[in-house]
C-alpha cells in the first residue's frame, strides 16, 4: 500500500436510499438523464448504464429473525488493487491512478469490451453511440483538487467516507464490531483488496449482485502474467537476434540471391 492510496468506505447501515450520490454523480460528470421504466422496485434505473456510474440498489430481506428489513447499497467500481479491466486493457485507457484507483482515459479506449467480460463486479458499461467504455473514476480530478469526490460530498447520514486505506479500514472494522451480529467487512480480502469497501450488515451472500469471492479470471491471470510476458521476450530475442545479424553480415542486397541462383544454375 502507499501513502496516497485513497479508500472510499460505504456503510450500507447508515444509507437512507436517498439517492442524493447517485444524482451528484450525474450531474459532476454531466452525464444525460434517459427514461425508464418501473419494473416492481423503487430501484431506478434498474442497473448500472454507461451514464449510470452510481446506483443506489434496493432489496427487502428477511433475516435470521423474521424481521423484514430494507437492504441499500450503493454499486459501482470497486477500484480492484488487481484490477481484471487494466490487465486486459490493450491500449492503457484503463490504468492505475496515484490514488490507487482505477481511472479510464476515454480517449485511448476502442471499444473492444475486454474490461465488459472480465470484471467480476460487471461494471464497466458500453455506450453505443461512442463506441467507448464507461464508469467511476472516483472523481479523480477532484481528488487531484483536494476535493471529495461527488457522491461522498452530496452523502447527508455519514454513509460514504474517504481517506487513506489503512484509516479507512480501521474504521471499518471498528463499525462492525459495534453492529455485531453478521455484519462485516467486505472488499478488503481479494483482488488484492479494493478502493471501495463496505460495511455490510448481513453476510455478502444475502445482497443482490455482490460476488462473494471475486477474482480475475485464470485465463487472464495466464496470458497477462505468463504468456504475454513470454511473447514479448521471444519477440525481442528475435529483433536483438536481426539485428546481431545486420551488425556481423551486414545488409542482404537485393542481388545477393540472383546471385546465388547463377551459381546453382551453372552460369
Amino acid at each position: 500500500m502507499q501513502d496516497t492510496d485513497i479508500v472510499k468506505l460505504i456503510d450500507t447501515t447508515k444509507c437512507t436510499a436517498c439517492r442524493g450520490c447517485q444524482v451528484a454523480c450525474k450531474q459532476w460528470n454531466e452525464m444525460p438523464g434517459k427514461r425508464t421504466r418501473n419494473f416492481g422496485s423503487y430501484q431506478n434505473p434498474p442497473d448500472l448504464q454507461w451514464n449510470t456510474w452510481t446506483l443506489i440498489r434496493f432489496q427487502e430481506h428477511v433475516d435470521s429473525k423474521g424481521t423484514l428489513k430494507w437492504l441499500f447499497r450503493k454499486d459501482g467500481c470497486m477500484h480492484c488493487t488487481d484490477a481484471a479491466c487494466v490487465k486486459v486493457c490493450p491500449t492503457g485507457a484503463l490504468h492505475y491512478t496515484e490514488f490507487g484507483s482505477v481511472g479510464l482515459k476515454e480517449d485511448l479506449c476502442i471499444g473492444c469490451k475486454n474490461c465488459v467480460a472480465a470484471c467480476p463486479f460487471e461494471v464497466p458499461r458500453y455506450n453505443e453511440s461512442t463506441d467507448r467504455i464507461t464508469k467511476c473514476d472516483l472523481c479523480q480530478t477532484r481528488l487531484q483538487a483536494g476535493r471529495l469526490p461527488a457522491c461522498v460530498l452530496s452523502c447527508p447520514t455519514g454513509a460514504l467516507t474517504i481517506g487513506r486505506k489503512d484509516v479507512m479500514l480501521r474504521a471499518a472494522e471498528k463499525r462492525v464490531k459495534e453492529l455485531g451480529g453478521d455484519a462485516n467487512v467486505y472488499g478488503d480480502r481479494f483482488v488484492g483488496g479494493t478502493h471501495v469497501l463496505y460495511v455490510l450488515s448481513e453476510k455478502p451472500e444475502v445482497y443482490d449482485a455482490l460476488p462473494q469471492s471475486p477474482s480475475v479470471p485464470l485465463s487472464i491471470i495466464v496470458w497477462k502474467d505468463f504468456f504475454k510476458p513470454l511473447s514479448l521476450l521471444a519477440a525481442g530475442g528475435i529483433l536483438a537476434g536481426s539485428f546481431l545479424h545486420y551488425l556481423i553480415k551486414g545488409p542482404k542486397l537485393p542481388y545477393d540471391d540472383a546471385g546465388a541462383g547463377k551459381k546453382e544454375g551453372g552460369e
